[in-house]
């Protein structure tokens, strides 16, 4: 198994979403991979946790990556948080990968989780990925 290619595939992950103008038009700039300090309002994209499992065989090294999407919002009700989430899911399924090490062989939409926290004030929007990754 390896990891190597994990670095690569989240910086075009963020790079993809940051400069999706679909995505922009719902919440600007504010695509995370890094939290800023203080608090944030609106509507954001803050990249979450991943799972790597080995894929490897006689062919080469590869992976499947798990990772998560977060979108939050404090907008009242939860259209804008899920428009933001169907524009994520068409940015990250839409046309060919490019990857500073590595390539993605597969991507692929798993699972979503929308619900309120911070006693009902905020809604956030889990989105779940499979990527498949060539790490050579």
């Amino acid at each position: 198994m390896s990891y190597v290619a994990s670095h690569a595939l989240q910086g075009a992950v963020f790079q993809r979403l940051q400069g999706d103008a679909a995505l922009s038009a719902i919440v600007g700039s504010a695509v995370f991979d890094e939290m800023p300090p203080g608090p944030v309002e609106g509507t954001y994209v803050s990249l979450g946790e991943e799972d790597v499992v080995d894929r490897s065989d006689q062919t080469g090294l590869m992976a499947t990556h798990r990772f998560q999407v977060s979108i939050i919002s404090d907008v009242e009700g939860f259209a804008t948080a899920k428009a933001a989430a169907g524009a994520v899911t068409e940015a990250l399924l839409a046309g060919p990968w490019s990857l500073a090490q590595g390539r993605v062989v597969s991507m692929s939409f798993q699972k979503a989780r929308a619900r309120r926290v911070r006693a009902g004030q905020v809604r956030r929007i889990d989105l779940t990925f499979r990527a498949i990754v060539d790490n050579e």
